[in-house]
């Protein structure tokens, strides 16, 4: 592919994973824009969404498309709604976000640069596009050792899930 070439994705196409109790759908990876960025649509289902972590060298936005999820960093918590915008910026802010509601909610996640896209693609379980997100289950110990292999590989931190409570 050129470099200035118009990329178009189709509705059912994109590496589709469970991820974090949501349903992921890389849009746009890093392999396609040069490492410059990544766009991923996730449906994250009630209890969903990922613990607390950090990336010092990741901007993550988020655009809350449909539905609403609670975002936790140290200063504040933040109930975002249909039309909400959210931005992690670069500096390593711990943060989450989480479904408390009872409906599935559908964000448009933003990553520069890219990275966090081969992160999910390694966390992830393959699903099919449009499938249902997942039941959210709490990560095993294994997976947890897991994460924080790969959290170190792709500059993420992460934080116990008690980390916004105790």
């Amino acid at each position: 592919m050129r470099p200035d070439s118009v990329i178009t994705i189709d509705p059912g196409a994109g590496d589709a994973l469970a991820i974090a109790g949501g349903a992921y759908r890389i849009l746009l990876s890093g392999a396609q824009t040069n490492g410059s960025c990544a766009i991923i649509s996730m449906m994250v289902p009630p209890g969903g969404g990922p613990g607390p972590h950090a990336h010092k060298d990741i901007q993550e936005s988020f655009y809350v498309l449909d539905g609403e999820v609670v975002v936790r960093s140290e200063p504040q918590t933040y109930t975002a709604r249909k039309g909400a915008f959210i931005n992690i910026p670069f500096g390593g802010a711990v943060h989450n976000f989480k479904n408390e509601s009872g409906e599935t909610a559908h964000l448009l996640c933003i990553v520069t640069p890219a990275g966090m896209d081969e992160l999910f693609r390694e966390i992830g379980k393959p699903i099919a596009a449009g499938s249902t997100p997942p039941s959210p289950t709490p990560p095993t110990p294994e997976v947890l050792a897991q994460m924080k292999i790969l959290g170190a590989k792709y500059g993420q931190e992460f934080f116990p899930p008690d980390y916004f409570t105790k």
